[in-house]
């Protein structure tokens, strides 16, 4: 049991801390790969011997400094790997770690739903459910070559993989310094679509702003819906805890561009397909960060592109001259 994943109990627009409890875990190993906006999964191979005590020992002790140091209490999954570390932490409670027993990893696998393995997303588990795989353990029995036949070959052998308990992840060390977030909640949980994209808007231009300032570029987006407090969420605490759903997309090439951003915003929510959901707040992260000088850029002879990123650049120094404010879509105008 060596792989810790670990999400905090980071109230809504507490984000800025995410950083400093990194550092906690950075101090129990140098394997910390962060997942944002409020967990990290850390390699405790090394801590395991230097420490004398096994993960699950240890994370009680992360939990005890997080909460002395930061107010913040979280939640923990241990497991022989990050993916079944990752499914351990849907059981998990504040001031309880769920551990995966390496000796029944079949078993704890076994009656849990297909969208409880990291990576299967709602196609995916429509498709095997149509087939009445809807269990990892079904799953995990299916032959391969029927799995190869319903998801496409290489989907389907990690999908038998990890049904199983296969598990060839690794922890990738990374700084969340390589992201810029921004977040837009509401003043109410919010059921109108187009309040939604007005926000979506607003966090994109933002984060467009952000970047060309830094004179950076990002090549994935990620939407978190945060939607309304559940009192009894499962990874909640006794006073309720907000829910979210996460979707992250690779642009098609590294950008800046917040028409791009955009899009890729839209293109996001709009495939969550939410139906009067109550949102709380929706945010917006950069993420794989890079010079702008380094990065390509398409060519293209569409003259309301190249108007669109001459606009732009006119913004953007009238926003530095006057402020964030000075210059911004018409639809947030209103």
């Amino acid at each position: 049991m060596t792989i810790l994943c670990v999400r905090f109990q980071l109230p809504p627009m507490h984000e800025a801390a995410l950083p400093g409890l990194l550092g906690l875990l950075e101090e129990f190993t140098p394997v910390v790969e962060a997942l944002p906006p409020d967990g990290a999964l850390a390699d405790l191979h090394g801590a395991e011997r230097y420490f004398g005590r096994d993960a699950v020992a240890l994370a009680s002790v992360i939990r005890v400094r997080s909460l002395a140091l930061y107010g913040v209490d979280c939640a923990i999954g241990a497991g022989p790997g990050p993916m079944l570390a990752r499914v351990a932490l849907g059981d998990a409670r504040p001031g309880v770690t769920c551990a995966v027993p390496e000796d029944a990893v079949g078993e704890f696998l076994a009656d849990r739903p297909v969208t409880a393995l990291p990576g299967v997303g709602t196609a995916t588990a429509r498709t095997l459910c149509e087939y009445g795989l809807d269990t990892l353990g079904r799953v995990a029995a299916a032959p391969l070559s029927t799995l190869q036949r319903l998801v496409g070959a290489k989907t389907g052998r990690e999908l038998h993989e990890k049904a199983n308990g296969v598990d060839r992840g690794r922890v990738v060390p990374n700084a969340v310094s390589r992201s810029l977030v921004t977040e837009r909640p509401f003043t109410r949980d919010e059921l109108d679509p187009d309040r939604h994209r007005r926000a979506l808007l607003s966090a994109a231009e933002e984060l467009g702003a952000r970047l060309r300032a830094l004179d950076k570029v990002c090549r994935t987006l990620t939407l978190t819906v945060r939607y309304a407090d559940l009192p009894h969420s499962r990874t909640g605490s006794s006073g309720g805890t907000s829910i979210s759903t996460t979707r992250t997309r690779t642009l098609g090439e590294p950008t800046a561009h917040s028409v791009a951003l955009t899009k890729a915003a839209y293109g996001m929510y709009e495939a969550l397909g939410l139906q009067r959901a109550r949102v709380r707040a929706l945010v917006l992260r950069a993420e794989g960060l890079d010079p702008a000088e380094q990065a390509s850029h398409q060519l293209t002879f569409d003259p309301l592109d190249e108007k669109a990123r001459r606009i732009e650049e006119v913004a953007d120094r009238a926003r530095a001259k006057f402020g964030p404010h000075a210059v911004m879509p018409g639809s947030l105008a209103a």
